[in-house]
């Protein structure tokens, strides 16, 4: 069976169910049950101060010298690559190292779970490579110490074509640990055959008008975000006054019947139903559900903002081949495997420069390949504009387990109650 045998990306993508599994790991649903096993297993208080990460690099690469000849093992998530893994073939015929790919994280907590006492007790994990999103497991995982210090003069490619918003995230500022692969946006998704007018602003999903046809997530870290960005407050530098005021006004959204119900992916359900007219919404799934099955549904980035969450390249502290991943983590810095990699999962991708190179490579193409490399180098979705990344914030990162618990306190009860 040949690469074009096979069925479509967008169809073997679906809706992006994968994406929830990962969204998972920004949840805090659950987390006073994880509070104690964190605990436990002895996984707080070993955090690493930016003053020192410079230090813990050169110290961590000390003696690891050369270009790396041996085999990458990478794990990723199901469909985070073309099947044909083109871009791994390449990099082993220009480099000689190999690379093992397998797609063995369901989502962050159970990979978590499996990697976590091994890490612990210093032993290799079987992977030099690992796409980890930003959250709650991110956190646990950089303040045991798990991950390696990057050394960032054999990341030229990253150094020459990351975007500015990738080198200022909140939950690893200066890219100490980690850099992104792919990410997305949250922000509000319509069907304007209904609401019969543009949404744009946050505030739209308080309007009378769409009483019972508004769908907010379950996610308390996404509804929070709704909540906090409404009223002018960057989740980021938050408080729990903030917390508080947020979760006051989305009661009051709740309370006059404007909330249809609060979802996980099945929103886009619902929304494909017409049970809800606008919604919060992410935009991969917005892209895929629009390409696959040829809605027309409009995600926007409110005017009071979105959020970004990122999913990162990593490499646990104890790989056996470092060195090689790190090589293979810049090789995806390269323009033209950037655009190919964003070519076939249509997530944000990270390097601006890969839209051209994309749009070079659709002209050049045939048949389904070109229609849907065409719309990906044209699509805000993939590739946004600097004015939609000035909206865009970041999640908070919480400092100690009670502070998370707060804040799931304070926001459990809109969902639940």
């Amino acid at each position: 069976m040949t690469q074009h045998d096979l069925p479509r990306p967008a169809l073997l993508r679906g809706l992006t169910r994968r994406r929830f599994g990962r969204r998972a790991a920004l949840s805090l649903a659950g987390l006073s049950a994880l509070g104690p096993a964190l605990a436990a297993c002895g996984v707080k208080g070993k955090g690493r101060p930016a003053a020192s990460a410079s230090g813990a690099a050169t110290e961590f690469w000390k003696g690891r010298t050369g270009t790396g000849t041996g085999t990458v093992r990478f794990a990723s998530w199901p469909l985070y690559m073309d099947p044909a893994h083109p871009e791994l073939t390449k990099f082993t015929a220009e480099t000689g190292i190999k690379v093992d790919y397998q797609e063995v994280i369901p989502e962050m907590g159970p990979w978590f779970a499996r990697i976590q006492p091994q890490l612990k007790a210093g032993q290799d994990i079987g992977f030099d490579l690992m796409i980890i999103t930003n959250g709650v497991q991110f956190r646990q995982l950089a303040d045991a110490g798990f991950l390696a210090p990057l050394d960032h003069s054999r990341l030229p490619n990253f150094a020459a074509q990351a975007g500015p918003a990738y080198r200022e995230e909140a939950f690893d500022r200066g890219n100490v640990l980690t850099i992104p692969w792919a990410s997305g946006m949250t922000g509000i998704a319509y069907d304007r055959k209904k609401t019969g007018r543009d949404i744009t602003k946050l505030a739209d999903l308080w309007d009378p008008a769409f009483k019972g046809r508004v769908g907010m997530l379950a996610d308390p870290a996404e509804l929070g975000n709704a909540g906090m960005l409404a009223l002018g407050i960057d989740p980021v530098t938050s408080t729990p006054d903030d917390w508080r005021r947020a979760a006051k006004k989305l009661q009051e959204q709740k309370d006059a019947g404007l909330v249809r119900n609060y979802y996980d992916q099945s929103y886009i359900d619902a929304l494909g139903k017409g049970e809800v007219w606008v919604t919060q919404a992410w935009s991969g799934d917005i892209y895929q559900k629009n390409l696959s099955e040829g809605t027309d549904y409009t995600f926007v980035i409110p005017e009071e903002g979105g959020t970004l969450w990122t999913d990162n390249l990593a490499i646990p502290v104890t790989a056996r081949n470092p060195v090689d991943a790190l090589t293979l983590m810049d090789f995806f810095y390269r323009v033209d495997n950037a655009a190919s990699l964003a070519a076939y999962i249509a997530y944000v991708c990270p390097v601006p420069a890969a839209r051209d190179q994309l749009a070079k490579d659709a002209a050049k193409a045939k048949g389904d390949d070109r229609a849907e490399w065409e719309a990906a180098a044209r699509s805000p979705l993939v590739f946004p504009a600097a004015g939609d990344y000035s909206r865009l914030h970041y999640f908070r990162d919480f400092a100690t387990v009670a502070e998370q618990q707060e804040y799931q306190r304070i926001f459990d009860p809109i969902v639940l109650g």
